[in-house]
């Protein structure tokens, strides 16, 4: 049983955003601050990936573990109410992800993707950041 009425819930759900999360923030600020030139929310790429950089093929994603369905995560769980319209709903996001990031690697793009819970974790964090700038470092050499 939900601890708040249906249309509380309705209304909290709806307020919660799907660009420029906090986690999304935090993500672009650490590459900026590596001296790292990107592009958000392309709309001529596939699924209109979070972070582009197209001069390297790279591509970051930073999900929400409760709507990408993060299983090894403790918000990454179905709610115990209304749980078919979730397990659905989370089920199509993750089909689609899927569907984008073969796109992308389709395209040439390496797809990197940074979790919710792992932009809390500044070790982890830092490790994913680290992985991004050495490619795109990489990549710069190649030019």
């Amino acid at each position: 049983m939900d601890k708040i009425s249906k249309s509380q819930r309705s209304w909290n759900m709806s307020r919660i955003k799907g660009k420029n999360t906090r986690a999304e923030l935090q993500v672009r600020r650490k590459l900026f601050s590596n001296g790292l030139r990107y592009r958000i929310h392309v709309k001529d790429l596939p699924g209109k990936p979070d972070i582009a950089i197209k001069k390297y093929g790279l591509v970051v994603e930073v999900r929400g573990c409760f709507w990408h369905g993060h299983t090894s995560c403790v918000d990454g769980h179905i709610p115990k109410t209304n749980t078919k319209f979730w397990q659905d709903k989370i089920e199509k996001n993750i089909a689609r992800d899927i569907g984008n990031i073969e796109k992308l690697e389709n395209a040439g793009f390496t797809v990197f993707e940074i979790w919710e819970c792992e932009v809390n974790k500044t070790e982890i964090f830092n490790q994913r950041v680290s992985e991004i700038l050495d490619l795109s470092a990489l990549r710069s050499r190649e030019e």
